[in-house]
């Protein structure tokens, strides 16, 4: 019986947990105009700083992958990985 509910435990939890969410939901692109916050791995999340998207780099399948960050002291060129898009356009 334990034996039983180990491997089924196994086989159909735990690839439950291992599914990755982002291939399965699709997200819309980054886009000109977009607010964002910029990570930075090294300070507290109310450290970061908000930019504006000035330029996407779509790659060949058309998916934004790095965009140019206006912020208001420089202008940044980042992986979509490294931003938080916030809810309001400008």
């Amino acid at each position: 019986m334990t034996q039983h509910f180990w491997n089924r435990w196994s086989s159909e939890y735990l690839t439950l947990l291992q599914s990755i969410l982002k291939w399965r939901i699709v997200q819309r692109n980054l886009d000109i105009g977009d607010l964002v916050l910029i990570k930075h791995d090294d300070s507290p999340p109310l450290q970061w700083k908000l930019g504006n998207v000035t330029e996407t780099f779509p790659g060949k399948d058309g998916k934004v992958r790095v965009v140019k960050v206006k912020t208001q002291t420089s202008e940044l060129v980042r992986p979509i990985a490294k931003l938080c898009t916030l809810p309001i356009t400008t």
